[in-house]
């Protein structure tokens, strides 16, 4: 597994929607504030809005609760004031962790996330300190039961995407983040729906992750970073086999 797999994320918060439905609603809700409040609350000219629109659908979100979200972005409802941050750090084995956060309470977040690496053996890192180590770029993860590669490559080739994988199970296409809003039309146009879009963060260098031991805690630390409540989203640049999971 290169990298810290979102698609195993998504996947993962599918399976688990039920115990997951809390944190997952407390997320999308935060970006539907945050993108409505930079620019405005018609996804129609907000190109961020409607992707967290699209991943609030995904999720089965009451729209009585994306209408309130978005409300309170604007200042049409009274709502907590937040601010987004990224902490960056380290795990077990060398592994670097990019950490996106989005808070009421900027240091209720960085106790949480530095208590999280020290007790699972990492610790956190300066600004900077490990960022060149990752790409930011427009993801899109899609099951590979909705399209074919072929008709995938036909469709955001000329859309500006710059990078196709394909997996097992999906396929991963990569963009610049000026063309991240092209390839979601040129996507939507296709009738073929993302399981995840964002802009994240790529890792552009690995660490091989070759001791069981190690694995287990990387990825225990990741997860547990996850499940905090300011958490949005954890990027790893690991590389780790499958059967070491």
């Amino acid at each position: 597994m290169s990298g810290h797999s979102k698609w195993a994320t998504t996947k993962r918060h599918k399976a688990d929607i039920d115990a997951k439905r809390g944190k997952l609603f407390s997320i999308i809700s935060k970006e539907l504030s945050i993108a409505a409040r930079e620019n405005g609350s018609d996804p129609e000219f907000n190109p961020r809005l409607r992707t967290v629109m699209s991943k609030a659908k995904a999720a089965n979100m009451p729209a009585d609760n994306v209408e309130r979200a978005i409300k309170k972005g604007t200042g049409e409802l009274p709502g907590l004031s937040y601010e987004q941050l990224i902490y960056e750090g380290y795990a077990p084995g060398g592994v670097g962790i990019i950490v996106e956060v989005t808070t009421d309470n900027k240091n209720r977040s960085a106790s949480d996330i530095r208590s999280t690496f020290t007790k699972s053996g990492g610790n956190l890192a300066g600004s900077g300190s490990l960022s060149f180590n990752f790409q930011r770029q427009g993801q899109f993860l899609i099951d590979n039961k909705k399209t074919n590669e072929d008709a995938l490559i036909e469709t955001v080739l000329d859309a500006g995407a710059d990078d196709i994988k394909t997996e097992s199970d999906h396929f991963e296409v990569l963009c610049p983040i000026n063309k991240f809003d092209t390839v979601s039309q040129s996507l939507l146009k296709a009738a073929i729906e993302p399981d995840s879009a964002e802009i994240a963060w790529i890792p552009s260098t690995l660490v091989p992750v070759n001791d069981v031991r190690i694995a287990k805690k990387v990825l225990c630390l990741v997860e547990t970073l996850e499940d905090l409540e300011d958490v949005q989203q954890v990027y790893a640049n690991y590389d780790i086999e499958n059967d070491m999971e």
